[in-house]
């Protein structure tokens, strides 16, 4: 298991361009990414800070898991997002050593990267996502 950097800080938001719009306009962070994620069902902005993004979710669908997130937590923080050289190994890792995973596999985004998450209730309260980039 070798963990890189903090990727990315989550922000779940009932509505997706408030949301943007306190974040780029009274933050003054900059937008670099946006995608509609139809398999998690969720409207994504990533905005960059320094090394590492603030990615702001909102759900499209009432019944996605983050819309069942919203209804139970309300808005606010959602996950911390931990890059990793080796999904698969970290998982494997994470797994022997109690820890409770959302996602059995990685899945995989239109841009390559891998990600899965781990169940808060086996990690102090804090859902983590395991972050891969792909190798150019």
């Amino acid at each position: 298991m070798t963990p890189i950097r903090v990727n990315h800080v989550a922000v779940v938001a009932r509505d997706f361009d408030t949301a943007v719009g306190f974040w780029r306009d009274v933050i003054g962070l900059e937008v670099t990414e946006t995608e509609d994620n139809a398999e998690e069902a969720v409207k994504v902005a990533f905005l960059s800070v320094g090394n590492t993004d603030i990615e702001l979710i909102a759900p499209t669908t009432d019944d996605s898991g983050v819309a069942k997130y919203l209804d139970k937590r309300g808005p606010g923080m959602h996950h911390l997002c931990i890059e990793v050289e080796d999904i698969d190994e970290t998982m494997a890792t994470m797994i022997e050593k109690g820890v409770e995973m959302i996602n059995e596999a990685p899945r995989t985004r239109e841009n390559g990267v891998r990600y899965a998450f781990t169940h808060p209730k086996s990690t102090g309260g804090v859902m983590i996502e395991l972050y891969q980039l792909p190798k150019n």
